[in-house]
């Protein structure tokens, strides 16, 4: 039986920009940085959520990944075409001002949504997410 989601791939540009992104600008903790074998495990999720993990994944070539498969995933990726997701939040206006001001992009401010109050913004590889304050 399934017991529930431990980890997410996200697939990014570049690991170490991808890094400083997600714990400086969302600052989420880093779970695992290992580099062995010319492969780079990095994994990192919201601090509150200890037994969940993010996958930050960069599509190279070696990896059961072929050159033309890393150039497909690499447009993809750079067209906001891989990733997505929601995050809550318990207020969506502060959370965005908070992240707005350490260089969030967002898409969209705070508005008012059936399912309560969403912002929209894009990491630095171009993967989107719903930030979300849910209705009562």
């Amino acid at each position: 039986m399934i017991k529930g989601l431990s980890h997410i791939t996200i697939w990014v540009l570049n690991q170490d920009e991808a890094y400083e992104f997600y714990t400086k600008k969302l600052g989420f903790e880093v779970r695992t940085d290992d580099k062995s074998q010319g492969f780079r495990w990095l994994t990192v999720g919201p601090k509150d959520q200890p037994r969940f993990e993010m996958v930050l994944l960069e599509a190279k070539e070696g990896f059961m990944l072929d050159k033309e498969t890393v150039s497909k995933i690499r447009s993809l990726i750079e067209n906001g075409k891989m990733g997505g997701g929601v995050f809550e939040t318990d207020d969506c206006t502060s959370t965005y001002e908070e992240l707005k001001g350490r260089g969030v992009e967002f898409k969209s401010a705070p508005n008012e949504r059936p399912y309560g109050t969403e912002a929209v913004f894009k990491d630095n590889s171009g993967n989107w997410y719903s930030l979300v304050q849910r209705k009562k």
